[in-house]
């Protein structure tokens, strides 16, 4: 009698499993068979998402509630695995692999001529320039409206048809599905139009800058920052300070630097440039300073007051940033993380009770999508506290750098010299390496990655950052131009730093003794580089890329 229950029992349990696996077969093939039935033979059936008496389905409606609907377009960041790579938080495929973003981002096929600037001041009237305004009277400036190159394929970061609308519906129920993705019909009501504008910043990118100087996506990216929930937190792998990965509601991320110095506190004259703090204001005043170059290489940067509890605590699911919060004697929030400088209990993260400042940079597309290759700077410091780098002790250092590739030929070399330039506005002294994105190869910006040491010294001008620019004497004529204009008292630095750095959230970003001093620093550029035509002559101190020319090998003499 127990054998046969017992026999009764496998089968009962048999048939139960054999329900469940029929029931799984077609749940997975009811999408397919949908497909197929509807748009297949050409006999007249809907082949959208929606039923025709429905309303298209968008992503807007929807609110971006399905995460694997998100993912054909995520997958990007910026973060290196070290601190000087890429915000990735996945490994990086082989050349021959391809992960699911990357396949899906290919879904939307090549752009043609006439549709690339479907980015790029495809809305610049919505930025009408205000009256009184300097900075708007700046970017009026013909300096400042040369346009780039007309762009090809293989200009552009991405190739996006802006023709094809793509279906959040289908895409969701391929997401894990083996199969041909030839087979999937972008057909929805999703156009480029409606992307989030970490993406449409992305797509931007070009050879020539990493967004336009009229692009209204980048304003609207600013305010994104600010504004969109924090969804999840998480440290950041690799670099000396702490530093925190957030993601948001609409699935795009940024790094998130925290208050270590108020605005008046500098650098103390102790502490070396690779053990100084990496300051949040610096982060943001650099990106504003960027613009007003008109370099337009260092990706978009807000400040933002984060609720240490409910949008940092809250949300993490880093075991090891939780364990690191507490409350302080003067009952305050705080917490410190893990990393190699700061991060302990004497160096603590404290709110007032719980808010705290911080600045927020936009990642990068993910290295899955766009890789970038890491450079060394010729011009990079010993980081020892008592060695010396060769190009402190050999004044001729640069004839070495320029019989070296990629600075024998190209425009590389002058990318440096606005970098230094720019670094030495800050006083930025920790420029140990540089990105390029790999795809445009030796011809493109150099990406001004890492701006948190600037600013940290407005009584002291480092005069050895400029050394690449007085051993070397070259600049672009567009460069030296700008910076001779901004020495003008009608667009002086320091007036148009103000008017644009008030329109962050945390106004205000830089105390005036800060201003004041890239006010003085300009002027010292501008000695150097008269020292340097007296020397070497106007004609092989500035090279003239306002000819149509980025550059040749003559500049590399």
């Amino acid at each position: 009698m127990k054998m046969i229950l017992l026999r009764k029992f496998r089968v009962l349990i048999l048939m139960v499993f054999l329900v469940a696996c029929s029931m799984h077969i077609m749940i997975d093939l009811l999408p397919k068979l949908e497909r197929h039935g509807g748009g297949g033979g050409g006999g007249g059936g809907c082949s959208c998402s929606h039923a025709p008496s429905e309303e298209p389905r968008t992503w807007g409606k929807q609110g971006w509630n399905n995460k694997h609907t998100l993912r054909i377009l995520q997958d990007f960041s910026n973060e290196p695995s070290s601190n000087v790579s890429s915000h990735s938080l996945e490994k990086v495929p082989g050349a021959g692999d391809k992960t699911p973003a990357s396949r899906r981002f290919e879904q939307f096929g090549p752009r043609g001529d006439r549709r690339r600037q479907f980015i790029q001041d495809s809305a610049a009237t919505k930025n009408a320039p205000v009256k009184g305004s300097r900075l708007s009277a700046l970017y009026e400036h013909p300096l400042y409206r040369r346009a780039v190159p007309t762009l090809t394929d293989e200009d552009t970061l991405f190739n996006v048809n802006t023709d094809i609308r793509f279906d959040p519906k289908a895409a969701e129920q391929e997401w894990n599905v083996e199969g041909n993705l030839e087979e999937f019909s972008p057909t929805g009501a999703l156009t480029v139009d409606s992307y989030p504008n970490w993406l449409r910043f992305h797509i931007g990118i070009n050879r020539y800058e990493l967004y336009s100087r009229h692009n209204p996506v980048v304003d609207a990216l600013l305010k994104d920052l600010v504004t969109q929930k924090i969804t999840s937190v998480a440290m950041k792998s690799g670099g000396t300070q702490l530093k925190l990965i957030m993601t948001f509601h609409n699935y795009g991320q940024a790094l998130f630097k925290p208050m270590k110095q108020t605005r008046e506190q500098e650098t103390p004259p102790d502490f070396f440039y690779f053990s100084d703090f990496e300051r949040h204001n610096a982060e943001i005043a650099a990106f504003h300073l960027d613009r007003i170059l008109d370099f337009r290489r260092v990706p978009p940067v807000a400040g933002r007051l984060v609720n240490m509890t409910k949008e940092i605590r809250d949300v993490t699911r880093d075991k090891k940033l939780w364990r690191t919060f507490f409350i302080s004697p003067a009952n305050n929030v705080c917490f410190y993380g893990e990393c190699s400088y700061y991060c302990s209990t004497e160096h603590a993260l404290c709110g007032k009770p719980d808010q705290i400042e911080g600045s927020l940079a936009a990642f990068l597309p993910d290295l899955a999508l766009a890789k970038r290759k890491t450079w060394r700077n010729p011009w990079r410091r010993s980081y020892h506290k008592r060695k010396k780098a060769e190009w402190e002790v050999d004044p001729d250092y640069c004839e070495e750098v320029k019989q070296t590739p990629p600075y024998d030929s190209g425009t590389r070399l002058l990318d440096i010299m606005d970098m230094t330039i720019f670094d030495f506005l800050m006083g930025n002294m920790d420029r140990h390496h540089y990105e390029t994105f790999e795809k445009f190869g030796n011809e493109t910006f150099i990406i001004h990655l890492d701006n948190g040491r600037g600013f940290g010294k407005h009584s002291h001008d480092e005069k050895s950052i400029l050394v690449p620019l007085i051993q070397c004497c070259r600049v672009r004529k567009s460069t030296h131009l700008r910076l001779q204009l901004l020495a003008k008292e009608e667009y002086k630095l320091s007036t148009l730093m103000s008017e644009s750095l008030v329109r962050d959230q945390l106004s205000p970003i830089l105390i005036q003794p800060h201003l004041e001093a890239m006010d003085r620093r300009l002027r010292q550029v501008l000695n150097v580089l008269s020292e340097c035509v007296e020397k070497e002559g106007y004609g092989y101190v500035v090279e003239n890329d306002l000819s149509g020319h980025r550059g040749s090998d003559r500049s590399m003499r």
